[in-house]
């Protein structure tokens, strides 16, 4: 049996209005570097007044290292400058003047970045009494990005195998969920974390049953998912978690673990080595996936099966049983993500509390192409934005905190459109399997 394929939007325009559309599209990521510099110089640099001071020793450390103080307003010109002159080379580089590898696209986008964030601080703390402590920052990046990091993951093995997982939030949200009633009830963080594991994959089984069984469309499918754990969530968390909150909704916490050694490495060791069990999973989880994506036998299988099925099936691969369980793999590491809202960080569960960061991992993973490092790359600038609103509305910066906690949101959009350019997901992301 064979099926065809939807036509895609450039298939159906005029060649002259296709050609015009991809010349256009060339030029938007030098548009966003000229932006960015444009708010460089004039929202922060023009309105910058006095030293900005950048701490970088935490409570405690056993090794200090000296703040950096910086006049906050040539500071943010410098940093436009050369975000203008990576919008002129990157505008050199559409217009064929200049080569530039696809390595050095991407180091041009995380300098874009970079020098619009420091100029952002530079402007928060210019005339501050109190540094702005990096470190913190940085941890509390580590923190706010675990759930993101762990759905990009999730849903990168799953599209990998051909299967859209549009429904990491509603696995994230049982995750809590149910992470929370088992270690109230038993007492046990470790049995809190499996059952939230769990509860991630039975997400996961669904999904298969329905998208990969009954062919159900793959993208309406993890919506409803999302409503229906959404709405069962927050039926029993009003049914049972109210009422019965003390026993219930009182789940202990992991506790921070520092390495040790490692974790008294000034600046690093607070950032990477001093933190709960989550991030260190984290680190052992994106090591697997890295390693079996691309140096095993079931990372060639998984790749074979999401970019040509029947050609995997012709050779023996059982494709649908793949499926079925690189979603449900996929579906334990989204849980252990949920359980980290509840076991790993607020200690108590709230309706809707994942607040749309399944959405989030998943324009991560996109950000990232579809790559595990990729994918833990975009989570991170998502969860940096996140942290870092939190941090300027406790420091009285002179913006509206519902524009602070919109943060987030804008930041996927223009780093989608604006940054990413065309990405490339396997052939057959999406496609229902049907063997021949």
């Amino acid at each position: 049996m064979t099926s065809t394929a939807p036509a895609k939007l450039p298939d159906l325009l005029p060649p002259d209005q296709t050609a015009a559309a991809a010349w256009g599209g060339r030029f938007i990521a030098p548009a966003t570097f000229l932006l960015f510099a444009l708010a460089d110089i004039l929202l922060f640099g023009v309105r910058a007044h006095g030293d900005a001071t950048f701490a970088f020793t935490p409570e405690f450390a056993k090794v200090s290292v000296p703040n950096l103080a910086l006049p906050a307003g040539p500071a943010c010109y410098v940093l436009g400058g050369i975000t203008v002159a990576l919008a002129l080379l990157r505008t050199l580089a559409v217009l064929g003047r200049v080569r530039l590898s696809r390595a050095w696209l991407r180091v041009m986008i995380g300098v874009v970045l970079f020098c619009l964030v420091i100029s952002l601080l530079a402007w928060s703390d210019a005339g501050q009494s109190i540094p702005f402590n990096v470190v913190n920052l940085l941890s509390g990046t580590l923190d706010d990005s675990i759930p993101i990091m762990l759905g990009a993951l999730t849903g990168v093995i799953c599209s990998t195998s051909g299967v859209i997982n549009i429904a990491i939030e509603g696995q994230l949200l049982l995750g809590a969920f149910c992470a929370a009633i088992a270690t109230s009830v038993t007492g046990s963080l470790w049995l809190g974390l499996l059952c939230g594991a769990l509860a991630g994959s039975l997400v996961a089984v669904l999904l298969g049953l329905f998208a990969i069984t009954y062919l159900v469309n793959q993208v309406v499918l993890g919506v409803v998912l999302n409503t229906l754990v959404l709405g069962l969530t927050g039926y029993l968390y009003n049914a049972i978690m109210v009422p019965y909150g003390d026993t219930l909704n009182t789940p202990a916490t992991f506790s921070a673990w520092k390495v040790p050694l490692l974790g008294d490495i000034p600046i690093i060791g607070p950032v990477f080595f001093d933190s709960s069990v989550f991030l260190y999973l984290t680190y052992v989880i994106l090591a697997i996936v890295q390693f079996s994506l691309f140096r095993t036998r079931w990372g060639l299988r998984t790749r074979a099966i999401g970019e040509h099925p029947l050609a995997a099936d012709t050779v023996g691969i059982r494709v649908i049983a793949m499926q079925y369980r690189n979603v449900i793999i996929a579906g334990l590491i989204a849980g252990i993500g949920g359980a980290y809202f509840t076991i790993g960080s607020v200690g108590s569960f709230g309706i809707d509390m994942s607040s749309g960061e399944g959405y989030i991992a998943l324009a991560a993973m996109i950000f990232g192409r579809y790559t595990p490092f990729g994918a833990i790359g975009a989570a991170l600038l998502f969860g940096f934005t996140t942290q870092l609103q939190s941090i300027l509305s406790s420091i009285n910066v002179p913006i509206q905190s519902n524009l602070l906690l919109l943060t987030p949101y804008v930041v996927t959009i223009i780093v989608l459109a604006g940054l990413v350019g065309k990405v490339r997901g396997p052939r057959a992301e999406g496609v229902p399997f049907i063997k021949p």
